[in-house]
């Protein structure tokens, strides 16, 4: 892909992050209200020392995709670990190498963060998700549960 730019989030960026947030929680059937979308930015953007968000944006400025990060302390490690939260491409975008470029810029992040470990979940049915992950990364033999409501 040609005149790809990754970049950190900044407030400017809100009208543009916004769809492509809700294209994501729409992608695993979820909604969240208006007030989680201003806490979610806001931390994104600097209200939160150990969140992070990058865009990918075209030679036009569009935004292509959005990643959002956590960084927290582990129980195995003494350094802080990277949890990459959401990962979203534009459909227009996907196969292009948005992606990849995206967690490549995580990657790097937690390099400069002095952080040894990141790591993601994806749905099991994620499968044009997992094609990617399989080559950027490795999968872990771990089953996720979670407290029912």
């Amino acid at each position: 892909m040609t005149a790809l730019l990754i970049r950190s989030l900044v407030p400017a960026d809100r009208a543009a992050w916004e769809p492509l947030w809700h294209d994501y929680l729409a992608f695993y059937k979820t909604t969240v209200p208006a007030e989680i979308y201003d806490m979610t930015f806001a931390r994104l953007t600097g209200g939160d020392a150990d969140m992070a968000a990058f865009v990918a944006t075209g030679a036009n400025g569009d935004f292509l995709g959005i990643v959002h990060t956590i960084q927290h302390r582990h129980c195995w490690k003494i350094e802080k670990v990277i949890y990459l939260q959401d990962l979203f491409t534009v459909p227009a975008a996907r196969g292009r190498g948005v992606a990849r470029a995206l967690i490549e810029k995580v990657y790097a992040y937690a390099d400069s963060m002095g952080a040894p470990h990141v790591h993601w979940l994806t749905a099991e049915d994620n499968y044009a998700g997992r094609m990617l992950y399989d080559k950027v990364g490795r999968r872990g033999p771990f089953i996720r549960y979670t407290r029912p409501l």
